[in-house]
């Protein structure tokens, strides 16, 4: 796992640093997922499986994928900023594109490499993310974070996520993020977040099959891009 905070993390890791400090350096808070997985060793496992079923029943599960890959250029760069078991990586790169996926779940990225060979996939933390360092130096034309991915952060490393996920957007690149109410960040708190680091929403929806944003919507779809882009604006 990537360390840019030199924090020495616990075990096991967790997404980002805290304030606390211990006699061998900062303590790393953990993602929810973390302690989900901590709590429950059973619990990876498990969602890898449920997605597996869901495949081989039939279902639909390709949605956010047929989203980007209208919005992006053909055979582009792609970052699944955490792409789980790789559910929507792997439909990308069915459509041409040239996919990395990242999740801090080496079991998720196991899953992801049984299941869908291809693309990149690689075991890192979100709020670390330098995939210079690691040998992909190109800049990405679409960066996806759905799945509730923002929600599942630890909440003092969400600013610093959607900072690095910035600085790997190439030139004109967008940020695409996809979560739902009820788990712990409000819109309104997103909102800031991309704010405060400098993305601007350019479209909002409240669905991936292109439902308007409403007010009472429970899901929110954004697309980003940074402020200095050429024709950004915010969608009304």
């Amino acid at each position: 796992m990537l360390d840019m905070t030199r924090a020495k993390p616990r075990s096991p890791p967790g997404i980002g640093p805290t304030s606390d400090a211990e006699e061998d350096g900062p303590v790393v808070e953990q993602s929810r997922w973390v302690e989900i997985t901590t709590k429950d060793p059973n619990h990876s496992t498990w969602y890898i499986e449920r997605f597996r079923s869901m495949v081989a029943a039939g279902e639909d599960l390709a949605g956010e994928a047929r989203f980007v890959d209208a919005m992006a250029p053909r055979q582009a760069h792609i970052l699944d900023a955490g792409c789980g078991p790789g559910r929507v990586g792997s439909a990308l790169a069915q459509l041409g594109h040239r996919v990395v996926g990242v999740d801090v779940d080496p079991l998720l990225i196991a899953a992801a490499e049984q299941d869908h060979p291809g693309p990149t996939w690689l075991v890192g933390d979100l709020a670390e993310l330098d995939l210079p360092s690691r040998g992909i130096d190109d800049g990405f034309d679409v960066i996806l974070c759905v799945g509730n991915v923002l929600p599942f952060l630890a909440p003092t490393t969400r600013q610093d996520v959607l900072v690095h996920l910035g600085e790997h957007l190439g030139d004109g690149g967008r940020i695409v993020v996809g979560f739902g109410t009820g788990r712990g960040y409000d819109f309104d708190e997103f909102h800031v977040d991309a704010e405060v680091v400098g993305l601007v929403p350019q479209l909002e929806l409240s669905t991936f099959d292109l439902r308007p944003l409403t007010d009472d919507a429970d899901f929110l779809v954004s697309v980003l891009g940074q402020r200095s882009a050429p024709g950004t604006h915010i969608a009304s």
